[in-house]
């Protein structure tokens, strides 16, 4: 690590600081470039390296299913997401999908789901998945469209999911349907849907700038067993979100892995590039420009580490995560693309670090819930702690 100091601040405890440089050592020694394999091969081996480790224990619930503790730590997880995001993107991504895709069941599965799934998660056996977003209700989940109806013993699953993370490579998916209890948000259910269930498939693989594994799904019929579902009939809005409050300050901590690599990068850069005479560090155009690079993550870090800290301590952080994530995110990619500048014409060739940085920065910007949706979130909070409800 170049700068370690943030694990000194008092919103972390000694054996965060002690986790975080275990991984360090641990990202530098195991995590490469998977030169000639590809995205769906190199997110396994991620997944089984991970849990073979120890790490994903940290993104599980409860120590009888695998989990580090009873409950899971947010500090810790940022830290390890933080960690994997400054070595390799596609690293935080294995780390992180098993925690969002798990962590319905970690919160509200029942003894027989946790017993099934959550153990296997946390050893790297088994590949998880959220699947909240439509074609037509991204940010807007009221207006989901993919329904399950009961029959039976079973659901029966119809429609289908997009921009779904591990989508073709997960073994199972948790799945968010609406079964019509009540209109809106109110009349949606969770459910567990392994990969191998008849009605299920794959609709379409994505590509996007920083390869992942990203699926559209379709449910024809798909038959899911009542005991798959996650919670009650129609609390499924409240398991996504609660899935969501735990896992979306971990997004800003990404976000600042990606940024403190850029501003090492750049550091370096600055130290070493010949201009006119000089070094780029020489210029105080440069310097000015670091010092903000600086500023900024320090700002969103400690956002981020205060937002970890409230949850830990039982509190609810709508607003404080929705102000982590839009502040990490949207600083990342200003210090990823000063970084970028620095490099000149090197910065954007393919496989230089602050190239690849500059691509995997931008979806962060989109995914659980994009910075426009964070400032509404913030908004609204702050006028509900003032009584006043807006349309």
């Amino acid at each position: 690590m170049a700068d370690t100091d943030y694990l000194n601040w008092p919103f972390l405890e000694p054996r965060h600081a002690a986790l975080a440089r275990e991984l360090d050592a641990w990202a530098a020694a195991n995590v490469a470039e998977h030169h000639g394999a590809s995205v769906d091969d190199t997110c396994r081996a991620l997944v089984k390296s991970l849990g073979l480790a120890g790490w994903l224990r940290h993104a599980v619930g409860g120590t009888r299913y695998g989990g580090v503790g009873d409950a899971i730590d947010t500090r810790a997880i940022c830290l390890l997401r933080e960690t994997l995001a400054r070595h390799c993107g596609l690293a935080d991504f294995a780390f992180a999908m098993q925690g969002l895709g798990s962590g319905a069941i970690s919160l509200f599965g029942t003894e027989e789901q946790k017993q099934a799934y959550l153990p296997r998660v946390a050893a790297g056996e088994a590949i998880a998945a959220f699947a909240l977003s439509e074609p037509e209700a991204g940010s807007d989940v009221a207006a989901m469209q993919c329904a399950a109806r009961r029959d039976g013993d079973h659901y029966v699953l119809d429609g289908e999911k997009t921009w779904i993370s591990n989508g073709g490579i997960a073994d199972f998916y948790v799945v968010f349907a609406r079964t019509g209890e009540q209109p809106g948000a109110r009349g949606i259910s969770a459910f567990i849907v392994d990969a191998g269930m008849t009605g299920f498939g794959i609709a379409e693989r994505i590509d996007v700038i920083a390869p992942h594994p990203l699926a559209r799904l379709r449910f024809d019929g798909c038959r899911v067993p009542a005991s798959r579902m996650i919670g009650a009939p129609g609390q499924g809005f409240k398991v996504a979100m609660a899935t969501l409050d735990v896992f979306r300050t971990s997004v800003a901590a990404a976000a600042l892995g990606f940024a403190r690599r850029a501003l090492d990068e750049a550091l370096d850069r600055a130290a070493s590039r010949k201009m006119f005479g000089k070094t780029l560090a020489d210029f105080q155009l440069t310097q000015a420009k670091l010092a903000q690079m600086a500023t900024g993550v320090d700002a969103a870090a400690l956002l981020t580490y205060r937002a970890a800290w409230l949850r830990d301590q039982g509190r609810r952080v709508t607003k404080e995560a929705a102000m982590a994530k839009l502040t990490a995110t949207e600083t990342a990619q200003q210090v990823i693309d000063s970084a970028l500048q620095m490099f000149g014409g090197l910065g954007v060739v393919s496989g230089q670090p602050v190239e690849s940085l500059y691509r995997e920065i931008r979806a962060l910007r989109i995914y659980e819930g994009a910075s426009e949706v964070q400032q509404l979130i913030i908004a609204r909070e702050l006028l509900g702690e003032r009584g006043i409800k807006p349309s």
